[in-house]
């Protein structure tokens, strides 16, 4: 994988190593050395430019390496269009073929040695590009696409090609579109519409089809990037790109992998940077295999969960399906910023109008209740009988003359409205077709957001066909659900982008005091023992219990005296994963005999199950708090994460937990807080005291940072049970566990 260059300089002592060697470190960010400055205390990339692709999308020249005019042939379909295409953005294209001398007209050249001048763009549509790659660096042509199949997506033998593919491609200095991939970057876009553009990205062309056609109802579309297997250009590459792109106002992706975590982060908090909304579509929702962990944090997240939760972290929106991408996108890059949180539901049935609230209420969307005298003035041209609380019910009569436009306008007049959704649940003209002009004319004249939701299953009808679609300041939908997904995006992301500070201004480039202390606990490819594990926690300031480590009932009893009875008396040894299943902790004691009674017990268990100790911890009683579990997990594509969530005996039953991916400070540590069914137990229920909730996010942000030094040296870390106390006593790490890789 391309992407994995950026795993040759992973930890500060690995830098350090290199460095004193007289080596170059070399982590490559899209094409560039990184320098010292734009790498994290990991290794790993702070900075990525975004690549200049526009003589990719706008050529002034274009070779066809293979191309073709004999009927019949997959390749004379294809050089035809690229002859549109190249017509079309005002390209000079050159034919390559050996034999031919000519090609639908043009001359048609031997070889790439042969070209007349550099271009810009070379298609290959040959079965073997390798062999191309090195003649198109002689020829310094900046940008190829590779259509053909074989590769990565075809096993092991194919994924050893692409390998080589890759590697040739990178010592050419060329940019590479495919293999794998196809004709959407050429397509016919539509220059006749208005308005901020779309752009897509998809891993898969067919995919990218219900995208594209939005064109076809008023939706601009600026370009499409079919990436394929993505031996070299990658989807971050693109989001970059087109983050940076003037006249794009929604990015939209089908991704089915991501290349490299932190290059799709990096293009992410681009595009956050820059309030330019991303939505995906991101396959892999569910997981054919399970994880095997010996920590509990590394069972409660799979891989698409920390997917998920770094798509979150970033603001990009994941949707399911293909009609809530083109939807959510096209609201995206239309709507201007929220004035304001309040939705407000306007309907001409109370049915429809109850309906439509209650789904938006449960999806979180804010409905306000109007005030009274916004109330007061919609009886001016309303029934009184009818509710105009919001949802706003007119009775229907209303839209058919005057008073439709003054109800509009006095909804989107009041200061808590942001945006009004107009559920057409099916056309009854005249008065149809008056409510839509009615509603466009008053999007025109507002910055608020308008929404039709137009329900009927025809579609033909002139005030969908022609009013609706005919304005870009309505947003047009044809289902409930699709509109509240977009509303919710909209304010969500408007949210999001006003709060963003990127992580990566203030991730640490330095080691920490506490990392060489933690390096040299550090047991690569074993575990660790739970002392050994609490003092790597100690290292990096997290409180763990008074506790003593002893080898004799006589020293434990001695430990007991000084720790404080009550004591815990744990067996402490690297191959102990799970203590309380094999009856290796006792708690409670509270005195000399029973701790001497205890050792003996505790011992002769771990004699039996043939478990060798390092000794016995005699560990303070913490009794008053909430349970909660945080850990650290390596997965494959993003590496080190961080998890939090509901600790204790139940923690794989109940599951609650939230993840991130460093580096990130405390507001992402209190949003995975505020993410857990269980967030209630902190603020105290049934009489408990509030949890020190500060002390936990300390915690968490303590956590990851020894994730971003050490995280590339653990494989799983779990504090479980992480003991949070009431509010102003901290937060107790009563059990560790760490597994080194």
């Amino acid at each position: 994988m391309l992407g994995s260059t950026h795993g040759t300089l992973t930890t500060d002592s690995r830098r350090a190593r290199v460095i004193a060697c007289g080596e170059q470190p070399s982590p490559v960010v899209h094409g560039r050395p990184a320098e010292v400055d734009d790498l994290d205390v990991s290794g790993r990339p702070l900075y990525a430019d975004a690549p200049d692709l526009d003589r990719f999308f706008r050529p002034e020249s274009v070779a066809v390496i293979g191309a073709s005019d004999t009927e019949g042939r997959p390749n004379t379909g294809i050089t035809r269009q690229l002859i549109g295409w190249a017509e079309r953005v005002g390209a000079r294209l050159h034919p390559v073929h050996p034999t031919r001398g000519s090609v639908f007209g043009l001359p048609c050249l031997p070889s790439v040695a042969d070209l007349p001048e550099q271009v810009d763009l070379a298609v290959l549509l040959v079965a073997d590009p390798l062999p191309v790659i090195e003649e198109l660096a002689e020829a310094k042509v900046r940008f190829a696409v590779a259509f053909a199949s074989g590769f990565a997506e075809t096993g092991d033998e194919g994924a050893a090609a692409q390998t080589r593919l890759a590697a040739a491609v990178r010592r050419s200095g060329l940019r590479l579109l495919g293999p794998n991939t196809n004709l959407n970057a050429f397509e016919h876009f539509r220059d006749d519409l208005e308005g901020p553009a779309v752009a897509l990205i998809t891993q898969s062309g067919h995919q990218g089809r219900p995208v594209f056609a939005m064109q076809q109802l008023g939706v601009r579309l600026s370009h499409w990037a079919p990436t394929g297997n993505e031996a070299d250009l990658e989807t971050a590459d693109f989001i970059s790109y087109f983050a940076e792109r003037p006249e794009v106002g929604a990015i939209a992706c089908y991704v089915e992998g991501l290349k490299d975590g932190r290059s799709f982060l990096l293009a992410a908090d681009r595009a956050a940077r820059r309030k330019v909304p991303v939505v995906a579509v991101k396959v892999g929702r569910t997981e054919t295999g399970s994880r095997t962990a010996a920590s509990h944090t590394g069972k409660l997240t799979g891989a698409d969960a920390v997917v998920d939760a770094a798509m979150r972290q970033y603001g990009v929106i994941r949707v399911d399906g293909l009609d809530e991408l083109q939807d959510t996108a096209a609201l995206l890059a239309r709507a201007r910023a929220p004035r304001a949180d309040g939705v407000v539901v306007y309907s001409i049935s109370g049915g429809t109008g109850a309906h439509f609230a209650d789904l938006a209420s449960a999806a979180g969307l804010d409905l306000p209740v109007l005030s009274d005298a916004k109330q007061a003035e919609l009886h001016t041209w309303i029934p009184d009988y009818l509710n105009v609380a919001n949802p706003v019910d007119n009775g229907g009569h209303p839209v058919g003359d005057w008073r439709g436009r003054k109800i509009i306008d006095a909804l989107l007049a009041d200061p808590a409205v942001g945006v009004l959704i107009c559920p057409i649940t099916g056309p009854f003209p005249p008065m149809s077709d008056k409510l839509a002009q009615d509603l466009v004319d008053a999007a025109e004249q507002t910055d608020k957001l308008v929404c039709v939701v137009w329900g009927s299953p025809v579609g033909t009808e002139d005030a969908y066909r022609t009013t609706l679609l005919g304005s870009s300041r309505v947003a047009t939908f044809r289902t409930f659900a699709n509109c509240i997904t977009a509303v919710r995006a909209h304010l969500d992301h408007a949210r999001f982008t006003a709060a963003y500070r990127s992580p990566f201004d203030e991730a640490p480039r330095t080691p920490s005091p506490s990392f060489r202390k933690a390096q040299a606990l550090m047991r690569p490819g074993h575990q660790l023992s739970e002392h050994a594990a609490k003092q790597l926690l100690r290292a990096y300031g997290i409180r763990v219990p008074r506790e003593q480590l002893v080898t004799s009932a006589a020293a434990a009893v001695r430990a007991a005296s000084q720790v404080g009875y009550p004591v815990v008396m744990k067996a402490s040894g690297a191959q102990l994963a799970h203590k309380t299943e094999l009856g290796l902790v006792k708690i409670g004691l509270t005195s000399a005999s029973q701790v001497r009674d205890t050792y003996r017990e505790l011992t002769d268990i771990a004699r039996y199950e043939g478990l060798p100790l390092d000794g016995v911890l005699v560990c303070q009683m913490v009794e008053r708090g909430v349970e909660m579990v945080v850990g650290v997990t390596h997965d494959q594509l993003f590496g080190p994460t961080v998890t939090v969530g509901l600790g204790g005996v139940l923690v794989e039953v109940l599951r609650d937990a939230a993840v991130r991916v460093p580096p990130f400070g405390d507001d992402q540590a209190r949003a995975m807080l505020s993410e857990l069914r269980g967030r209630a137990l902190l603020d105290g229920v049934r009489g408990a005291p509030p949890a020190d909730v500060d002390a936990l996010v300390e915690v968490v942000v303590r956590v990851q940072r020894m994730a971003l030094e050490l995280g590339d040296e653990i494989s799983e870390l779990d504090i479980n049970p992480l003991m949070v106390l009431p509010r102003g006593q901290g937060a107790v790490a009563l059990d560790a566990l760490v597994v080194c890789r």
